[in-house]
């Protein structure tokens, strides 16, 4: 008769247990009693594997089949198979495409309520859990305890096939995919597929040139609300990613720990048809399009194509005529920013680039690498049409366009076409 009782006040929403530490009311009392241990610590359920303890010894239980490997629970539209019943029937609902739960402020829905309790916070604004090493907020408690591990640098799950640790299991299968070439993810658009849904919806957008992510200061927009909130550090000329080893700052962290592989010397990205190596994998891909000769990237005002997007980008500056970078000690003016910065040091002196055999130095790397190459008698870029090898890989470019033929530049009062800009001119 009591469990009667107790059952009734479910459907009547009677909570007459109250925790005296929070606002949290309760049907029954025991439930109340097991929320007291939040409060107090208290884990009495301790597992025998790993130093995890519990609340309840239910938990405990579910959790133990982590380390026996147990998945009784087997989802009869795909293979995957689960630890909690209620994670299943949780996951079926992906395939029936159910999400029962939906927002009042926006048209958002969810498979569990737990996921729409949280979604109503986004509205709200409310993040109560607070981290105690820094001022960042959260919205859930399980956000919270991800952030910790920041500040701890604990990375419990370990990858197998290579030194790389991860703070969460999530982020462990996700890797394990790099290794396995797993991509389920296919773009019904074009051949590219995907790790991840979340990359693959990204990805979509490309093709319906959607940016939903707006700046309020340019006209620019963004697929990524993160891509956003990187640009809006140019105009905040925010970088609070500083490096260590010079003075240089930035906007991204992931640009910081690019940078750094300059001061280590680390280049993880070999290519397989020579012997160069990158700092960056996108780095490497572009110098792979050197090699099968892919340039997709087309100027639709004359023949000229592109290995990157950013190239081509650059090259319709020159039939606009548009020079955005002015000097400031002179009249001149330049398309890309990396040459006012080199032409800066003409009026400066700067020479930042030393030879360590002999006391020449440089405004450009590039000029010492070809300095060095004369010293050492060294003539790496070699064509594949004849003997010939050179210094440089502009010289190799020049005599490779002797062989083709091509003469990119043509003068506009006659006939005559020129292979370099200098010789039209």
């Amino acid at each position: 008769m009591k469990d009667l009782m107790q059952h009734q006040g479910v459907h009547v929403e009677e909570k007459p247990y109250k925790c005296t530490e929070c606002n949290k009311v309760f049907h029954r009392k025991k439930n109340l009693s097991r929320h007291y241990k939040i409060h107090t610590g208290e884990k009495p359920y301790k597992c025998t594997e790993c130093d995890k303890a519990f609340i309840r010894n239910g938990t405990l239980m579910q959790h133990q089949k982590i380390h026996t490997g147990e998945k009784p629970y087997q989802c009869t539209e795909c293979d995957k198979a689960f630890i909690r019943n209620g994670t299943l029937m949780r996951h079926q609902k992906i395939h029936t495409g159910e999400k029962p739960y939906q927002c009042t402020e926006c048209d958002k829905a969810f498979v569990i309520n737990g996921q729409l309790k949280q979604h109503h916070k986004i509205h709200t604004g409310e993040k109560p859990y607070k981290c105690t090493e820094c001022d960042k907020t959260f919205i859930a408690n399980e956000k919270l305890k991800l952030h910790q591990k920041i500040h701890t640098g604990e990375k419990p799950y370990q990858c197998t096939e290579c030194d790389k640790a991860f703070i969460t299991l999530g982020e462990l299968k996700l890797h394990q995919k790099i290794h396995t070439g797993e991509k389920p993810y296919q773009c019904t658009e074009c051949d590219k597929a995907f790790i991840t849904l979340g990359v693959l919806k990204r990805h979509q957008k490309i093709h319906t040139g959607e940016k939903p992510y707006q700046c309020s200061e340019c006209d620019q927009a963004f697929i990524r609300k993160s891509r956003l909130m990187e640009h809006q550090k140019v105009h905040t000329g925010e970088k609070p990613y500083q490096c260590t080893e010079c003075e240089k700052a930035f906007i991204a962290n992931a640009n910081l720990k690019q940078h750094q592989k300059i001061h280590t010397g680390e280049k993880p990205y070999q290519c397989t048809e020579c012997n160069k190596a990158f700092i960056a994998n996108a780095n490497l891909k572009r110098h792979q399009k050197i090699h099968t000769g892919e340039k997709p990237y087309k100027c639709t005002e004359c023949d000229k194509a592109f290995i990157a997007n950013a190239n081509l980008k650059r090259h319709q500056k020159i039939h606009t005529g548009e020079k955005p970078y002015q000097f400031t000690e002179c009249d001149q003016a330049c398309i890309r920013k990396s040459h006012l910065m080199e032409h800066q040091k003409v009026h400066t002196g700067e020479k930042p680039y030393q030879c360590t055999e002999c006391e020449k130095a440089f405004r450009k790397n590039m000029e010492l690498k070809r300095h060095q190459n004369i010293q050492s008698g060294e003539k790496p870029y070699k064509c594949t049409e004849c003997d010939k090898a050179f210094i440089t890989s502009r010289e190799l470019t020049l005599l490779q366009k002797f062989h083709t033929g091509e003469k990119p530049y043509p003068c506009t009062e006659c006939d005559i076409a020129f292979i370099t800009n200098r010789e039209l001119k």
